[in-house]
């Protein structure tokens, strides 16, 4: 398998990790989203969306993170990233989502960009844009850790898809100095992951595209 994917970039991430938990070995294609590399006419050909990650495996591309996550869960079942049970799924998959669909839409890369490049925001207010709706989605995410039993992770007592989504968020929102005070369960559950090899080994700062 090839994993076409940016070092910084919290999708390609996602997949970093879930490929780690499920010991799928992958080769790593670097795409440098802050230089353009994604807009050349050589990446088209891999990805029609232009976007990272994109993994090309048994002939096939497949795209976004989800996708990609979900399908490795498919046809590589051990260890299961979403639960058993049809409830546990979907309380997973809201998680998940809500970091995915809400919180990152509106802070990656290209919206970024186009709010200092086109909208002519300063640096200080884009920055004030992504705290705000970083904050505002974990604390939903808290909300949402707080109406479910006690666990060691996001769900349960093994890392789920949910986490996979976590990790990241957290270590991006972390670059911005986004506050994370108040979520004790959210917090817990991303200090649990950390402590397993299959996130350590997908961090930014492992991967060999790495600049400071």
């Amino acid at each position: 398998m090839k994993l076409y994917n940016y070092f910084r970039s919290s999708a390609s991430f996602r997949v970093r990790i879930a490929l780690n938990l499920k010991g799928l070995p992958f080769e790593y294609m670097p795409v440098h989203l802050a230089r353009g590399d994604h807009k050349l006419p050589a990446y088209a050909e891999v990805s029609a969306d232009r976007l990272v990650p994109a993994l090309e495996t048994d002939g096939q591309i497949l795209s976004q993170s989800m996708a990609i996550i979900e399908s490795r869960d498919e046809t590589h079942p051990q260890p299961a990233l979403l639960p058993a049970d049809a409830l546990g799924r979907a309380r997973v998959r809201a998680l998940a989502q809500s970091i995915a669909c809400e919180i990152h839409p509106l802070n990656n890369l290209r919206v970024l960009k186009y709010l200092v490049r086109d909208l002519k925001v300063d640096e200080e207010a884009k920055n004030t844009w992504y705290r705000h709706w970083v904050r505002e989605g974990m604390e939903a995410y808290e909300r949402q850790l707080e109406q479910g039993p006690a666990s060691t992770y996001s769900y349960g007592h093994t890392p789920t898809l949910a986490d996979c989504c976590l990790v990241p968020q957290i270590f991006n929102g972390q670059r911005f100095n986004v506050n994370f005070d108040g979520l004790p369960r959210t917090m817990a559950a991303f200090e649990a992951c950390m402590k397993l090899d299959a996130f350590q080994r997908a961090q930014p700062s492992a991967c060999p595209d790495n600049e400071p």
